[in-house]
């Protein structure tokens, strides 16, 4: 393995080895400025923990622009079922299979843990040709973007700035979608479980989830959706109450698993059980080409529950689960193959006396955003819900005629021999709302590969790492 490379994945391990869920990234703050003061740099930490990193220019290079280097430090936190990992304390495991880097049963956090890794060492490596970069890596990216919204105006001097939080080698990208999330509370009425009634499982698993904007168009599965699926068929036929729901765990996740307890007379277990293995069938074929692992289960649950939602709240519950919408709303007409508008029916939740059920909405048209928005809102009113919607960030306008990327074209052709490809993507960057601070910022978000974030089969492709560092590296010197 390349030296450059073995250097950087030392650096992302260490990363690693520090928790940084979204909305915890304390430790991995302080680490990050306890290495720029052992490096003897020059950092700075605002209120919500967001660090800025100044390295100086390369002699001779003082008077020229500065460069911002950009990344956020929190990662999405999903394994799979079977996995005890502990993301509060346990470091991510960082497991080499062949041109490929994954972790064991977890996500690997190269979204967006590779970006520090690169800005790190390109601070600390002395041979690199560079004007004065200032590294800034920002806290809760994934939950709403909310480190970048409290960036200061002073803050930063450059108005160059490289998002390391693209994730195709070779594909530069210029714009993204604006988006808003809703929470749901339907408030829950309970009665006694009858005597006479058992408690059952039904479990939605092996489903591929993904980004809720890059794997979107996708035709994957909700699990969500599906649980309100195979309630609804058993309602049709008997009788039953719903006594727990859960599924997803991310607003920016498609929902992997689902799963509910369910309370019902014994006798009907064959029956019911029949209609579940028969929807399966149903769910199975209709995404036979993209999810080969869905299971939908009916089983005895052990669980101790003496009361369930009325009959009233379990139909408002399965009814409202499947009024909302998920998936793609609208195609741009302005870039090919580019979702314009879509949503994600992210989470579940009993918590007490509500179920609570998070949409999180993207467009890259902010009227068409709040619109959906306000529909999302109507279902739920409609069902005797309460609802709140937060003000979301910005979408990313492309600008076609910036200086930074035909630069960046010309570099990467003359570096490689080919065109990068320019595109715009449905998922949230952290260049909208940076944009929208500061005026006259030239920015354009590139990185290296990396496949299915956001779930526990996020894998970084190691051969593109090079290629990354040999462009960036070539590009700095190019100012």
């Amino acid at each position: 393995m390349n030296k450059k490379i073995e250097d950087i994945l030392e650096l992302f391990q260490q990363i690693n080895n520090i928790p940084r869920c979204s909305k915890r990234e304390g430790k991995i703050s302080n680490w990050l400025m306890d290495w720029a003061k052992e490096q003897k740099l020059e950092v700075v930490r605002d209120e919500v923990k967001n660090v800025l990193i100044k390295v100086p220019a390369t002699k001779g290079l003082e008077d020229k622009q500065t460069i911002i280097i950009q990344g956020h430090m929190d990662m999405v936190c999903e394994k799979t079922p079977d996995s005890s990992h502990d993301f509060s304390k346990d470091p991510i495991e960082n497991i080499i299979d062949g041109d490929w880097l994954h972790a064991n049963h977890t996500t690997l956090g190269a979204d967006n843990g590779v970006a520090l890794a690169f800005g790190l060492e390109l601070a600390r490596d002395k041979h690199i040709v560079h004007p004065p970069l200032e590294l800034l890596f920002t806290v809760d990216e994934e939950t709403g973007l909310t480190g970048a919204n409290a960036l200061k105006d002073d803050f930063l001097d450059g108005r160059i700035l490289l998002n390391f939080d693209s994730e195709q080698e070779g594909i530069f990208t210029i714009g993204c979608a604006g988006g808003k999330d809703t929470e749901i509370s339907l408030p829950l009425n309970y009665e006694e479980i009858p005597n006479d009634f058992k408690l059952y499982k039904i479990e939605i698993s092996g489903l591929m989830g993904g980004h809720s904007g890059q794997d979107i168009t996708a035709h994957r599965a909700n699990a969500n959706k599906v649980l309100a699926r195979v309630l609804q068929s058993i309602k049709e036929k008997y009788f039953f109450n719903i006594v727990n729901l859960s599924g997803g765990t991310a607003h920016n996740a498609i929902p992997r698993d689902s799963h509910a307890i369910i309370s019902f007379k014994s006798g009907n277990y064959k029956n019911i059980k029949g209609i579940v293995q028969e929807i399966e069938k149903v769910i199975q074929a209709e995404f036979a080409d993209t999810e080969k692992s869905i299971k939908i289960k009916l089983m005895e649950s052990n669980r101790d529950y003496t009361r369930s939602f009325t009959k009233d709240t379990t139909e408002k519950a399965i009814d409202l689960i499947l009024a909302l919408p998920h998936g793609i709303k609208d195609m741009s007409l302005e870039f090919k193959n580019l979702p314009e508008t879509s949503c994600n029916l992210a989470v579940l939740e009993v918590e007490k006396d509500s179920l609570k059920i998070i949409s999180s909405q993207r467009s890259s048209k902010m009227s068409v955003r709040d619109y959906l928005t306000k529909e999302i809102e109507a279902v739920a009113k409609l069902s005797g819900a309460e609802y709140k919607s937060g003000g979301g960030y910005s979408s990313w306008r492309p600008n076609t005629d910036s200086k930074l990327l035909e630069k960046c074209k010309n570099v990467y052709k003359q570096k490689f021999g080919k065109e990068a490809k320019i595109e715009v993507v449905h998922g949230g960057l952290e260049c909208g709302v940076i944009g929208a601070k500061y005026e006259g910022m030239d920015m354009i978000s590139i990185g290296p590969t990396i496949e299915n974030p956001h779930s526990p089969q996020e894998k970084l492709y190691i051969p593109s790492l090079i290629k990354f560092w040999d462009f960036v590296c070539e590009l700095l010197k190019s100012f």
